[in-house]
């Protein structure tokens, strides 16, 4: 429970008035009911003694004292299912991007501002500081060791700057910095089905802190220097890697800051399913006939609720049903659009609120165990990252894949070191020919 609300009469509405000029459409708090619908089904509702409702009602009031400077809108993750579920459409997501504008730039959490800045540092874009060079450096080494180690696989192509492609894959810069052998299931995947793709040195980097910063300036120069980088190589689709707010803030951000182009910006997620469909792809779950291991999935905010819907939903799905056996899929239950927020999202791994983070994740951890799934799949590295930290914290015995981890492995080609997040039931299983599992993993 929060405390009510006490307000002091005669204060100027400043930022509802703010609000009320920005935004329209979708912040008229004179259509609020005060039914308690948003903050019920919110996992932020009692951090630091606040709430959805409470916030809407605060700034309706007026109370732009009380309001300012308030750590919840680092808090709320913006994940917008308050949104999803208000009868009156109010976009309260909207009214806390707002509120962290409002904060000196300066003061806003240092682990964000550090990531976008670092993304403004280089033309990369990347938020942990890897340049041009070394991002294509790493991905020539890697690919290197795959063709002269794994059978089968010398013709494999990583390329970078190929003009002309088809697909411009963004990446996450996790992988080149601290786990390159990640990149890999991916580039099979896309190797099998006879993609033509390219990375770009300009503009790979996939990730935007700058967007949970609520620094629209730094915001849009992040997501043009990588629309125009794919643009300039002759790209038709602007296909992003397994992450929720990478692919929501290029596809948001070419809205929002009307930036002219005639590219697909893409989910890689339906791009699976649709080459599934296709026959491109043909993976099996015949190894879990008998093994009966099962699997839940996280619904990235960014990329169902926000972004692509509930079509995408269905396609996460269908691929992780084709890998396991429809049988061994166990959902969560609220699911899709109404999914709950996990936690890892709204710059929330990086905002130094780290105890809050945790106590946010709880429902998202009740949900998982509540489906007594082996596996939880996270198509989006925020999703995966907290989805993760949550099984340590709370001592849970869910493992959490990537769904590339998952393609890969039901494909069979996915290699020895390819296998990190995989239990010790599955890493093992399937390996291709020719590989052996390192001790390591």
């Amino acid at each position: 429970m929060t405390e009510a609300v006490k307000l002091n009469k005669g204060k100027k509405a400043a930022f509802k008035e703010k609000l009320m000029n920005k935004l329209p459409n979708g912040v008229n708090l004179n259509m609020c009911l005060t039914c308690g619908a948003c903050a019920s089904g919110c996992p932020a509702t009692g951090l630091k003694d606040m709430d959805p409702r409470k916030f809407v009602r605060m700034v309706a009031l007026g109370m732009d004292e009380e309001l300012h400077m308030h750590p919840w809108v680092w808090l709320c993750s913006q994940c917008q299912r308050c949104v999803y579920v208000c009868p009156m459409n109010i976009d309260i997501a909207a009214m806390v991007f707002e509120a962290r504008a409002s904060w000196p730039r300066d003061e806003r959490p240092k682990g964000i501002l550090g990531s976008c800045d670092m993304a403004m540092r280089n033309g990369s874009g990347s938020a942990m500081g890897i340049s041009e060079e070394d991002f294509e450096w790493v991905v020539g080494d890697i690919l290197e060791e795959v063709q002269e180690e794994q059978i089968g696989w010398a013709e494999l192509e990583a390329p970078v700057n190929k003009e002309g492609a088809h697909f411009f894959l963004s990446q996450n810069s996790r992988e080149p910095g601290t786990e390159p052998e990640e990149m890999v299931p991916l580039w099979k995947i896309l190797h099998m089905v006879g993609a033509d793709w390219t990375y770009g040195t300009r503009g790979w980097g996939g990730e935007n802190y700058c967007m949970f910063l609520a620094d629209d300036e730094s915001w849009e120069k992040v997501t043009r220097n990588s629309i125009e980088s794919a643009m300039e190589l002759g790209c038709k689709v602007y296909l992003n890697t397994e992450c929720g707010h990478s692919t929501f803030s290029v596809w948001k951000g070419q809205q929002k800051f009307n930036i002219d182009t005639d590219l697909e910006i893409a989910p890689m997620v339906q791009y699976y399913a649709k080459w599934i469909r296709e026959g491109k792809l043909k993976p099996s779950s015949d190894w879990n006939k008998d093994l009966k291991v099962t699997f839940t999935c996280q619904d990235p905010c960014q990329q169902v609720r926000k972004s692509f819907g509930d079509p995408l939903a269905a396609d996460l799905r269908f691929v992780i049903k084709c890998c396991v056996g429809e049988e061994n899929f166990i959902d969560m239950q609220p699911n899709f659009s109404n999914n709950f927020c996990c936690g890892g999202g709204g710059g929330y791994l990086q905002s130094g609120f780290n105890e809050e983070r945790l106590k946010y994740g709880e429902i998202k951890k009740d949900q998982i165990v509540a489906t007594g799934a082996d596996y939880c799949v996270t198509p989006c590295h925020n999703c995966h990252d907290q989805v993760h930290k949550l099984a340590d914290h709370y001592e849970c015995k869910y493992h959490t894949i990537h769904l590339w981890t998952l393609l890969a492995f039901a494909l069979g080609v996915l290699g020895g070191r390819e296998r990190l997040y995989l239990g010790p039931d599955l890493k093992p299983l399937n390996m291709p020919e020719g590989e052996e599992l390192e001790e390591e993993y």
